[in-house]
């Protein structure tokens, strides 16, 4: 995992079956759209999460494609329908090869 790149993720620990739980993502990352110079005037090279991506027991959720203008820290909030228990897996991937992924587990009750 790169430097201060940090996946979080808040899931219910329980749902009943059908039920719309809300789901809320945050990673720590610079999002750097390679607009901006340092201080000698090279540009920053460009290096965002470009796509995040929820899968709950091996079917998608959400893929979302992400472009520069999304800020630092990019931060997701959806509801999803959980018919049984099982694993959601967050995955985000950045520009520079690196795939950032979080798991976490919900008990249909």
């Amino acid at each position: 995992m790169a430097d201060g790149v940090k996946p979080r993720v808040r899931v219910p620990k329980e749902a009943s079956a059908g039920e719309a739980i809300q789901i809320k993502t945050l990673i720590s990352h610079p999002m750097e759209s390679g607009q901006r110079k340092d201080d000698d005037g090279n540009t920053i090279p460009r290096s965002i999460i470009n796509r995040f991506t929820v899968e709950f027991e091996g079917e998608n959720v959400i893929d979302v494609m992400l472009e520069p203008a999304i800020s630092t820290n990019p931060y997701f909030e959806f509801e999803a329908t959980v018919p049984t228990s099982g694993t959601f897996v967050f995955t985000w991937y950045d520009d520079d090869g690196d795939v950032y992924t979080e798991e976490k587990a919900i008990t249909v009750a």
